[in-house]
């Protein structure tokens, strides 16, 4: 069985695919879009523009808020990933919604929808969104080398610094978008985190917590 199949297997066996939480909060959907680069996983990942009102300059998954016409989740993640990086919905291979949504820091309910797209794939980045697009080796999130934690009011975080090849660039992954990684490669991967990842106390806290514990415990 190759990389991409059993990492398909690994999610759609162990991930729950529908949403059952109650539309009480403004809705949002990333995607988070992996494919097999020499025989490895990588994950796309973008840096948002410094002109955005909310989280500039940030590390992110192409994503957004759901529009009045998105039919679903995964709706949402498609549509917002071709207006950010210019990948078309019918150019990802959607595997599953990943657990129950997530209240970010923002107050919105965050879904995520892992695909798969093709690794000859070049994005076009909208600049009035993003900066930059950018690969990294699905494998860093399982990692202690460049992982660490910070604290934030009642919690803890998890922060990755990932030094680009290609361009020399280097980048801070963390909060929110660290999670949802650290979960796509545990499952996917099938391995176990070198590092602890309990994240502390506190309802946001509780909801990551929970679902990387629930994760793991399927391994």
């Amino acid at each position: 069985m190759d990389i991409k199949q059993r990492a398909i297997d690994n999610l759609k066996g162990q991930v729950g695919s529908e949403s059952s939480e109650p539309p009480v909060r403004p809705k949002a959907s990333v995607l988070i879009p992996l494919f097999v680069k020499n025989g490895e996983l990588y994950v796309l990942l973008t840096l948002r523009s410094e002109q955005l009102r909310t989280n500039a300059g940030e590390v992110c998954f192409p994503g957004g808020k759901s529009d009045p016409q998105d039919t679903d989740e995964i709706h949402t993640a498609l549509r917002e990933a071709e207006e950010e990086i210019g990948i078309p919905p019918d150019q990802v291979e959607v595997v599953c919604r990943l657990l129950d949504p997530i209240v970010s820091k923002g107050g919105l309910l965050v879904t995520a929808v892992v695909g798969f797209i093709d690794g000859s794939f070049l994005p076009r980045p909208n600049p009035a969104e993003v900066s930059e697009v950018f690969a990294v080796p699905l494998n860093l999130f399982v990692q202690n080398k460049d992982h660490s934690m910070f604290g934030a009011p009642g919690m803890f975080l998890h922060s990755f610094q990932f030094l680009d090849s290609d361009s020399g660039r280097q980048y801070r992954i963390y909060g929110l978008t660290a999670a949802f990684a650290i979960i796509v490669a545990v499952l996917a991967l099938g391995k176990w985190p070198e590092f602890d990842i309990d994240l502390g106390s506190g309802s946001f806290a509780d909801r990551i917590n929970s679902r990387i514990n629930r994760t793991m415990s399927k391994l």
